[in-house]
C-alpha cells in the first residue's frame, strides 16, 4: 500500500519507498511489532477458548508440563507476514503474489488440521492424503506459473539466448550488445564454475522438442520439493523454538540470495542467474524473518504457545517456494539440512523397524526415538541445549550455502 501511495504523492521522503532495503527494514520492524504485541493478545484468546495442546506421554523429560499450552499459534506468524507484506511490497510483482498465495494456501491446510484436532477432538487431524494433496496443488501452481508467466524470466545475452534456443520474451540494447529476457528452466548449481543447469537436459533424447515437454520433469520436481520441505518442517516442530529458529536462519540466507539474484550488478559479479523482479522477494522474506523472530518471543523455552500445523506447514511451504522461485532449490539439502536430517531420521527409524520385524519377528530401532531431536531428549540432554545446538548447526549450514556464491 505504501509503495503505491509513495508513487501517487511525490512528497518529501516518498522516494524512500522505492528502495528495497528501506521497505525491507520497515517490513521486518512492523512484523516484529505485530507478532510481539498482537501475539500476546492472541495467546490470551487461545487460553480463554481452551485451545490447548494434548500431549501423549512418550516418557520425555518435561513433556507433560506442556499439556494445555495454547496451540494454533501459527496464526500469529501468518498475520505478521501478511500485514507488513501488503503494506510494503509491490503487489503487482508476480513473485510476491505467488508467495502470498503459498502462505495463505498452506496456512489453510495447517489450520484445518489443527481445527479438526482441537475443536473436533480428532487426534488424527486432517488425513495424510489430504495434506499431501494440498501440497501437490501448491507445487503444481508454482511450477506451472513459472513455466507460463511472462514476468518469470532469466535475463541473459541475446546471442547466448538465441544459440541455446530459448524463447525470448523481450530484448533491448545494452553497453555491449543486446540483452534478452527468456523463458527457461535454467537453475543455479552450487560448487561448479558454470553454475547453470537446465531441466531440459533430462529430456535430451527428445532433441529440439525437449523444451516443449520440460514440464514433465520440472513440475513434478517442484511438487516434490514443496511436499518434502513442508513435511520436514512439520516434523522438526517438536521442541520449543526449534522450527521457528531454524526457519528464521534459513529465511535470512534466502533473503541474501533473493537480493543478489534480483540485482543485475551483483548477479553479474557473482556469475549467477539474474532474475528480474526477485529483489521484491526481499520484502516478503523480511516479513517472514520478523514473524519468526517475533514468534520466538513466546515460543522459546518454556513456550507460551505452539505454532501447530498452522505454522509449521506454512513455514515449510514458504521456504520451499522461495528457494524454487529464486532458483536455489539445489541448495535445499544443505540450507535445510536440519529439516533433512529430521526427516531422514524418521524414515530410517520406520524402515529399519519394519525390516527387523519381518526378519527377526521383533522391531528394532536405530535411534532411541525419532525425529532426531527426541533421540537427544531420551539421552537426557536438556531441551534448551538441543534447540540451541540445532540453531548453531543451522547457522553453519546457512553460511556454507552463502559461500557457494564464491566457492566453485
Amino acid at each position: 500500500m505504501f509503495y503505491y501511495l509513495a508513487q501517487l504523492f511525490d512528497g518529501p521522503g516518498s522516494r524512500l519507498f522505492e528502495y528495497i532495503t528501506f521497505r525491507a527494514g520497515a517490513a521486518v520492524s512492523i512484523s516484529l511489532v505485530i507478532s510481539m504485541v498482537f501475539g500476546g493478545r492472541i495467546i490470551r484468546w487461545l487460553q480463554k477458548q481452551q485451545i490447548g495442546e494434548t500431549v501423549r506421554d512418550l516418557g520425555l523429560e518435561g513433556q507433560l508440563a506442556k499439556q494445555g499450552t495454547p496451540t494454533m499459534g501459527g496464526i500469529i506468524i501468518i498475520m505478521a507476514i501478511m500485514v507488513p507484506c501488503l503494506l510494503m511490497a509491490n503487489l503487482q510483482n508476480i513473485y510476491i503474489l505467488l508467495m502470498l498465495l503459498a502462505t495463505t494456501w498452506m496456512g489453510i491446510i495447517g489450520f484445518t488440521d489443527d481445527y479438526i484436532k482441537v475443536f473436533l477432538k480428532n487426534k488424527k487431524g486432517l488425513s495424510g492424503k489430504s495434506k499431501i494433496l494440498g501440497q501437490v496443488v501448491l507445487g503444481l501452481i508454482i511450477g506451472v506459473t513459472m513455466l507460463m508467466h511472462d514476468e518469470i524470466v532469466v535475463q541473459m545475452d541475446l546471442k547466448e539466448a538465441v544459440d541455446q534456443g530459448y524463447v525470448v520474451v523481450e530484448s533491448f540494447p545494452n553497453e555491449v550488445g543486446y540483452t534478452a529476457r527468456v523463458k527457461t528452466t535454467l537453475t543455479n548449481v552450487p560448487f561448479f564454475k558454470d553454475q547453470k543447469f537446465d531441466y531440459c537436459m533430462f529430456l535430451g533424447f527428445l532433441g529440439d522438442n525437449a523444451a516443449q515437454f520440460v514440464w514433465l520433469v520440472f513440475v513434478p520436481f517442484v511438487i516434490l520439493v514443496v511436499t518434502a520441505v513442508s513435511n520436514a518442517a512439520n516434523l522438526t516442530d517438536g521442541l520449543d523454538g526449534l522450527a521457528t529458529g531454524v526457519s528464521a536462519i534459513i529465511g535470512t540466507a534466502l533473503g541474501v540470495f533473493a537480493y543478489v539474484s534480483g540485482n543485475v550488478i551483483a548477479a553479474d559479479y557473482l556469475e549467477i542467474l539474474y532474475l528480474p523482479g526477485t529483489g521484491e522477494l526481499v520484502i516478503f522474506i523480511a516479513c517472514f524473518l520478523g514473524a519468526c523472530v517475533g514468534f520466538l518471543w513466546y515460543n522459546s523455552f518454556p513456550a507460551q504457545v505452539f505454532m501447530g500445523d498452522t505454522g509449521s506447514l506454512t513455514l515449510g511451504g514458504i521456504i520451499a517456494s522461495i528457494a524454487i522461485l529464486i532458483r536455489k532449490e539445489m541448495l535445499i539439502p544443505v540450507l535445510c539440512g536440519i529439516f533433512l536430517v529430521e526427516n531422514l531420521s524418521v524414515m530410517i527409524q520406520v524402515s529399519y523397524f519394519k525390516y527387523t520385524k519381518r526378519k527377526y519377528g521383533e522391531g528394532r530401532r536405530v535411534f532411541l526415538m525419532s525425529p532426531l531431536h527426541h533421540h537427544y531428549q531420551k539421552k537426557g540432554m536438556p531441551e534448551a541445549k538441543i534447540v540451541t545446538r540445532f540453531w548453531i548447526v543451522g547457522i553453519l549450514l546457512a553460511v556454507l550455502t552463502l559461500l557457494t556464491l564464491k566457492i566453485r
